[in-house]
């Protein structure tokens, strides 16, 4: 891999963090007034650029965090069947409920009351259903925040003001 100057190795660094390329100039000692401009430039160095992808990949191995990874856990909850995982009589989680389905589950809580009779409430609650639906309807552009309008047409133009020959 080619060798980076320190100010690049230090963006890459401080890009890495959060992402914001402006602020990760800044904060390699660029300019706040141009910070904007030489990220867009750091990041469209090839050099710069598959240093970063690299250590993306990296972390990613490290972590076992990627892509397909989020977009099946969002699958997961938005999919999830309650009744393959909850008996819906007794709120007890059933035996053979897989591992992947009961890490859709958000919280239990169960509390015992005693008196005249012995009662038990359970609740169990799912990750956010809808939440899941729409991150993964935006990971495939089901939804789109902007309108885009395209109008097609001819354009004709009237020139109906008078002209005086004398001028």
């Amino acid at each position: 891999m080619a060798k980076l100057t320190p100010k690049q190795q230090k963006f890459v660094d401080e890009y890495l963090i959060d992402l914001n390329a402006t602020q990760a100039a800044i904060r390699a000692g660029y300019s706040p007034k141009s910070a904007g401009t030489n990220a867009d430039k750091l990041l469209k160095n090839t050099k710069i650029r598959a240093y970063i992808e690299a250590r993306m990949a990296e972390h990613s191995r490290r972590t076992g965090v990627t892509q397909e990874r989020i977009i099946r856990e969002l699958a997961r909850i938005a999919f999830l069947d309650p009744t393959q995982l909850i008996d819906m009589d007794t709120a007890e989680l059933l035996t053979d409920a897989a591992a992947d389905d009961r890490a859709a589950i958000a919280s239990v809580k169960v509390k015992t009351m005693s008196g005249e009779t012995e009662m038990i409430e359970r609740e169990v609650r799912f990750a956010d259903k809808i939440k899941a639906l729409e991150l993964l309807g935006k990971r495939f552009g089901m939804w789109i925040d902007k309108q885009q309008v395209d109008v097609q047409g001819a354009v004709q133009i009237v020139d109906d003001v008078p002209r005086n020959p004398e001028q």
